[in-house]
């Protein structure tokens, strides 16, 4: 935008034969990438009396504007080499003439020969062209330097010059460069000195505060410049509709777009224009006005049919976008490019739809041949999205030129589908074939390492981060969360504590709050959200689906209904990753009525949000609820995954429904495409053995031969066989799990200790425990809790911690008496 506030190149005054009328100098649509070519064919009459009229000047200087308006500078340059005192216009005509041509380089190092080697004067001309060079390239140091020798001329900046400096620093101005406080704003303080100042210096402001994430004061500067009677252009409009944009506010947009069409046709029917508000409102998600906005443009070029197409995109209006998207194939007054394809991409990429991103990938084979590496980079994206992951590497590998970005999109791919030690060796080839990491490969790698839980892998690409100085925006949440998943959380902890408050985002606290929970450290979470609050930032919704699974274990359901009446109040209860850790939260925490609530009144539901609410209905023992919204699923166009199954499998083995479970599983491949694994073999089993079936289970745990060798389907059988009395069977299944020499088979071998001890064998018992010892086995203990006042009190067997401790055994020792009293 910042280049839409200079007109044009500033030019020296035209002969009468090749005037122009002054309002066409002052258009302030937004300029072309080369200058008219009326801008090579001026006089400068303000050098006439310096040259001799012998000289034929303008002759000369004609040649030279003709050879760069048809593009060869270089040519130019060897003429003008050839002339033993050339004046400043002639040297203003090859600067001009490099710019126009896209070589600003060039333009600067021509400059920087005019003023060491000759001793002809610059001129305002020269300034603002050299300006404009700086602005191109964002070489501030050059400019300040240029401005250094406008100030030491002794020449009064004109208008032209004072504009191309304001050009120039906005564009050559950065964030780092001016602080985040603003105090030493240079573009302002070049701005509010200027003695005058045109329409084209408002909106260089205007778009500078854009820049800089200041849309108030972008606004404000609009108001400021038509109170004073400036009149604002179509930029005016163009450089401050982003401002609006990030505002938020629909009724300011209103208010300017308003103005926009009450200032004439030449104003919204400018195609810059109609192109920047359906863009605006487009990001107030207001999609019908920009879609109003479009049908009424007499005129649309493709950059406005391309706007309005990704405006459905990002808005999740895929189908919307891509029914666009065939209207502007059908048009015979556009032509589609490479951004039409690839928001048309991104549009499938949200369906996930296979069969359309086949056609979309024909189509545009067929359309745009050879195709960009910025069109097959989207492709591959577009195939992983559609879980076609083996697609999208055909289309890599197939692929003429990559780039990094098309390695690490395909690295991206692998690893957001699972693939994680592909990703790794995908990563490895990267850097044999001579491609540098970047922080995107960097997210990936801590991604993976997050995935694989490989802290080794997490630690070296935390190093490399470290000696190659990369810094990105997140970084710190990524690495957190690797650590934390790795089961390093003294290393998150650490990382997290040794972060500047500044630099804490929110990021990086739900990181650190997700890494607790995950690692079991509940209480941990919930101060570091106390901490959170305290620094006056506002949670969100994913800080509360992070919070969330804390309270359950802790038992305190209390803290879930604070955070539940947080979400509701501030309008995160229909963020669907709040509401399905809500369902979790109720479930779990017994209050499975609550959980139902949250259920029904949510919005939106996903295919997890069915999971914990069927899982729910089962752990309440309410099967035929479970079994009655799994089937919902499917009218609701809902697909269930592989842990769907095992949830309503589960809820079938809790209510005894037997038949109702087989059928099910028997549907698996069949009606869901989902191939069974151990964990929903276990259910099986755990059905069968639930309801005394246990030969039956047994037998079906044969029939699975080397998939059945699993703990859990041989522990499962093994609690049912001691559950209904059969002995002889669990012997036989005690027998088998003892030859799975694995940390989990404590708490089965204390069960068959248990066997042993109501059969009356105590010689079995001792030799059970004793190996137990030797073999350094511990059981867990285990523990209870309850919340009183707000706080949870926990605990274990023989504990001798409590606070309360006195009181707690005075009183178990009067239930104990009164117990005995009452026989």
């Amino acid at each position: 935008m910042a280049a839409m506030a200079a007109s044009s190149l500033p030019l020296p005054p035209l002969s009468p034969s090749h005037r122009i009328p002054t309002e066409s100098l002052h258009h302030q649509n937004p300029p072309p990438s080369n200058f008219q070519p009326s801008q090579f064919d001026i006089q400068n009459s303000g050098h006439q009396n310096q040259q001799n009229v012998t000289i034929k000047t303008p002759t000369i200087r004609s040649r030279l504007s003709q050879l760069c308006r048809e593009g060869r500078p270089e040519i130019a340059r060897l003429i003008f080499d050839t002339i033993p005192r050339p004046s400043t216009v002639l040297w203003n005509t090859i600067i001009i003439g490099y710019i126009c041509n896209g070589m600003p380089d060039e333009a600067l190092l021509f400059y920087t020969r005019m003023k060491t080697q000759s001793d002809v004067r610059c001129d305002f001309y020269t300034y603002s062209s050299v300006l404009k060079a700086c602005a191109e390239t964002r070489q501030l140091n050059f400019g300040k330097a240029v401005h250094c020798h406008i100030l030491r001329s002794h020449l009064n900046p004109s208008r032209i010059v004072s504009n191309s400096l304001l050009n120039m620093y906005s564009n050559c101005l950065t964030m780092d460069k001016i602080g985040s406080s603003f105090q030493y704003d240079l573009v302002k303080k070049l701005f509010d000195t200027m003695r005058k100042r045109n329409v084209v210096a408002w909106n260089t402001m205007i778009s500078w505060y854009v820049k800089t994430k200041r849309p108030v004061e972008a606004v404000k500067q609009v108001k400021a410049m038509m109170k004073i009677g400036v009149k604002p252009t179509v930029v005016s409009f163009i450089n401050v509709f982003p401002a609006i944009s990030d505002l938020k506010t629909l009724k300011i947009a209103n208010v300017f777009y308003g103005l926009l069409v009450k200032m004439g046709s030449d104003y919204h029917g400018d195609l810059f224009a109609v192109s920047s508000a359906i863009f605006m409102y487009c990001e107030l998600a207001s999609i019908d006005v920009a879609r109003k906005i479009f049908d009424y443009s007499v005129n649309r070029n493709i950059e406005i049919w391309n706007t309005l197409i990704n405006g459905y995109v990002q808005s999740y209006f895929p189908f919307q976008g891509l029914a666009l998207f065939v209207e502007a194939l059908e048009s015979d007054q556009i032509i589609v490019d490479d951004v039409t394809f690839l928001s048309a991409l991104s549009a499938v990429s949200q369906l996930q739809r296979f069969d359309i991103g086949q056609q979309l990938h024909a189509y545009i084979i067929k359309k745009s041949t050879p195709l960009s590496t910025l069109i097959l980079n989207a492709v591959i994206v577009m195939y992983s999205r559609c879980n076609s992951v083996g697609t999208s590497f055909e289309v890599f590998n197939k692929m003429p030129e990559r780039d990094t970005v098309s390695w690490n999109t395909m690295i991206s791919a692998l690893v957001q589908n699972g693939l994680d030690d592909e990703g790794l060796m995908l990563v490895y080839e990267m850097i044999k074939q001579g491609f540098k990491i970047d922080s995107v490969t960097v997210t990936v790698l801590l991604s993976a390492a997050s995935n694989l839980r490989n802290d080794k892998l997490g630690k070296q690409s935390h190093g490399y981060i470290f000696r190659n100085g990369i810094q990105f925006e997140g970084m710190n949440s990524y690495l957190i969360d690797m650590y934390a998943k790795s089961g390093l959380i003294k290393n998150a902890q650490v990382l997290f504590e040794k972060s500047c408050t500044h630099e804490k985002d929110e990021a990086t606290w739900n990181a650190m709050i997700a890494g607790y929970t995950q690692n079991g450290l509940n209480e941990q979470a919930c101060n570091v959200f106390r901490q959170m609050v305290n620094q006056n930032l506002v949670p969100n919704a994913v800080t509360l689906a992070s919070l969330l699974p804390a309270c359950s274990p802790m038992g305190n359901v209390s803290f879930g209904k604070q955070l539940h009446g947080f979400a509701f109040h501030h309008s995160l209860d229909q963020n669907v990753f709040v509401s399905t850790a809500l369902v979790d939260m109720y479930s779990k925490s017994g209050s499975i009525n609550y959980a139902e609530n949250v259920f029904l009144n949510a919005n939106e539901k996903n295919s997890v949000t069915y999971t914990n609410m069927i899982l729910g209905y089962g752990q309440h023992g309410m099967g035929m609820k479970s079994l009655s919204l799994f089937h919902s699923m499917k009218e609701n166009g809902i697909k269930p995954d592989a842990i769907t199954l095992v949830a309503v499998l589960s809820a079938c083995s809790y209510a005894g429904l037997v038949n109702e479970g087989l059928d099910i599983f028997n549907s698996m491949e069949r009606d869901y495409k989902i191939q069974p694994v151990t964990e929903h073999y276990a259910c099986v089993a755990d059905m069968f053995g639930r309801v005394g079936r246990v030969m039956e289970a047994y037998g079906f745990i044969k029939e699975l031969g080397v998939e059945g060798d699993y703990l859990g389907i041989w522990g499962s059988l093994f609690a049912a066989c001691k559950l209904h009395g059969d002995f002889e069977l669990a012997k036989v299944v005690a027998k088998k799990l003892t030859s799975m020499e694995e940390k989990e088979m404590m708490g089965y071998r204390v069960l068959l200790s248990n066997l042993y001890a109501e059969e009356g064998k105590w010689a079995s018992v001792d030799r059970m425990r004793k190996e137990m010892r030797d073999k350094g086995f511990r059981k867990d203990v285990g523990c209870s809790w309850i919340e009183l006042g707000g706080m949870v009190h926990c605990f274990v067997s023989r504990d001798r911690k409590h606070f309360q401790l006195e009181n707690i055994y005075e009183m178990l020792e009067i239930l104990a008496m009164d117990m005995k009293d009452g026989g």
